[in-house]
């Protein structure tokens, strides 16, 4: 067990998440004026300990100190009451009710799609909660169904959806921790106007509701891929694909939260009303005035007129201000700035070499950060840091060199070429010397001297190979026509054959001639058949 400040004591994690890790933790007393809830000693809350960088980071714990008002005044059935905020050492955490149920993602995964009645009645209860949030100026941002717990999922009650984690992404939106080409949000569930960066409004969260409707039916976002990029691509170039099985009038909710741009999509109000008027309408015991009322529902999603803005993206008014953007250090003698004056010389600065140095005025580099870099003290004689990246990125450059190759020298090109069976070494042939005859025996006759034959030497031949034994023939068989299928023309003569011969020998040597009462012999009979039919079908044609 862990102490959270003096009222609180986590006990067991109950799930983790992009932001923070959620405790399940015990009140040890009552807590202080400050909190919304004060709670009693031994009560069960939930605790989301915020991570340690967003805790070290002195923006993060200036906007949870400010916004602890709005977080704690958020009161409504659908969404989860922040009960206390504690702020202790670098430990940032928020103290809420402890829902006892799964979250929607979940239950998705577990149970399967919902019906679209079912959907249209859960994702309205989830619009009031927005438009109350919108109401006093919070937008959520991060709207999928992680942040849905399901009270009442068991069966002892009736499903209860709340909103959860207001607030969060506020807190993770930082200048220390989100880049310029960073957003806050899900890539699955994020709103166009997010993902390019531009002014955002209450608008973001009736497009997260309306992708929430779409896979609470069908089980799916309408947008995935298989990296993030592709996702935010789908979703700022596609438009999204209605499934056959889904009714034309919940269809037409879903299309108009998912325009691209934020102005044509409705508010939460009108999407929680526009939502119960389908719901009604769809039914198998619909009237026929609710089932006209859900085909005009079109008529229900006025957007909002005055959409809740979110400080710091430019949705506000200003020109990209907010308490999202980082405290500016104005230089000195920021008072007598005239705008109006003329442009100003800035005089050459010391470099950092040393005194007496000067700043090189074509230097494209940044500026020396001023702290100490990770790996040890800052030196002003070496190299800066990004010449050090850019020198590496050369390096690697270097490494792949496009030269000429030799299409001889190719090993992918060259023909492959047999090679000679190896003969085995000759021995080297001496040279003869003549001798000459003693001085004693030039008065004998010359002897003539037999040399010995050359000999040949001719390379050894590999062996040859050993014959294969000879396969022996198979035994053919004594019919080799396939009587039983009939699936050659041979099987189809020789039935008839067959058939004709049998009933030969049954016309002559039965006594069926006798007995059918004509003493006509088969061919016969056969010929005065053959002519009945002829006569027959001369007749009918006639």
């Amino acid at each position: 067990m862990r102490p959270v400040g003096s009222k609180y004591l986590l006990e067991e994690p109950l799930g983790r998440g992009a932001t923070g890790t959620v405790w399940r933790a015990r009140q040890r007393e009552t807590a202080g004026a400050e909190a919304a809830v004060a709670g009693e000693p031994g009560e069960t809350v939930a605790i989301k300990v915020l991570k340690e960088e967003l805790a070290h980071d002195a923006d993060v714990v200036m906007r949870f100190l400010r916004e602890r008002s709005v977080l704690l005044r958020l009161a409504h059935p659908n969404i989860v009451r922040t009960r206390d905020l504690v702020v202790e050492g670098d430990l940032l955490a928020l103290v809420m009710d402890l829902v006892d149920g799964p979250d929607l993602h979940r239950y998705l995964r577990d149970n399967g799609p919902f019906s679209p009645v079912a959907a249209a009645l859960l994702t309205a209860q989830i619009a009031d909660a927005l438009a109350a949030s919108h109401a006093d100026g919070v937008v959520h941002r991060d709207l999928k169904p992680a942040n849905v717990l399901l009270a009442g999922s068991d069966g002892s009650a009736e499903m209860h959806p709340m909103l959860t984690d207001f607030g969060i992404a506020r807190l993770a939106d930082s200048p220390g921790l989100t880049r310029t080409h960073e957003f806050v949000g899900t890539p699955a569930y994020v709103a166009p106007e997010s993902a390019e960066g531009r002014p955002q409004t209450s608008a973001v969260d009736v497009y997260g509701a309306g992708i929430l409707l779409y896979e609470l039916v069908t089980g799916r976002p309408p947008f995935a891929g298989a990296t993030a990029l592709e996702v935010l691509h789908r979703h700022l170039s596609e438009e999204p694909r209605r499934p056959s099985t889904l009714p034309e009038p919940l269809w037409t909710v879903i299309e108009r939260c998912l325009r691209k741009r934020p102005e044509e999509r409705p508010s939460a109000e009108n999407l929680a009303r526009a939502l119960r008027a389908v719901a009604s309408g769809i039914g198998v015991h619909a009237s026929p005035a609710q089932a006209e009322a859900a085909l005009g529902v079109a008529a229900l999603l006025a957007p909002d007129p005055a959409p809740a803005t979110v400080p710091g993206t430019g949705g506000d008014g200003g020109a990209g201000g907010g308490d999202a953007d980082p405290t500016q250090v104005l230089p000195s003698g920021a008072g007598s700035y005239d705008p109006a004056a003329a442009t100003s010389v800035l005089p050459s600065t010391g470099g950092q070499g040393g005194p007496g140095g000067q700043g090189d005025p074509t230097r494209a580099m940044p500026p020396m950060p001023m702290g100490a870099p990770a790996g040890g003290p800052q030196n002003p004689d070496g190299p800066h840091p990004w010449e050090s990246q850019m020198r590496a990125a050369r390096d690697r450059n270097e490494q792949t060199q496009v030269q000429y190759l030799d299409p001889t020298e190719d090993p992918l090109r060259r023909r492959p070429q047999r090679q000679a069976p190896q003969q085995p070494p000759q021995r080297p042939q001496q040279p003869q010397y003549r001798q000459q005859p003693p001085p004693y025996a030039q008065q004998q006759a010359p002897q003539r001297r037999q040399e010995p034959p050359p000999q040949r030497y001719e390379p050894q031949r590999p062996p040859a190979p050993e014959p294969r034994p000879r396969r022996e023939p198979r035994p053919r068989s004594a019919n080799p026509m396939k009587i039983p299928g009939l699936g050659c023309l041979k099987g189809c003569l020789f039935t008839i054959i067959l058939l004709f011969v049998a009933a030969w020998l049954i016309w002559e040597l039965t006594p069926l001639q006798e007995w059918i009462g004509t003493t006509r012999g088969f061919f016969a009979q056969v010929g005065h058949v053959f002519t009945s039919v002829q006569h027959f079908v001369q007749k009918l044609g006639g």
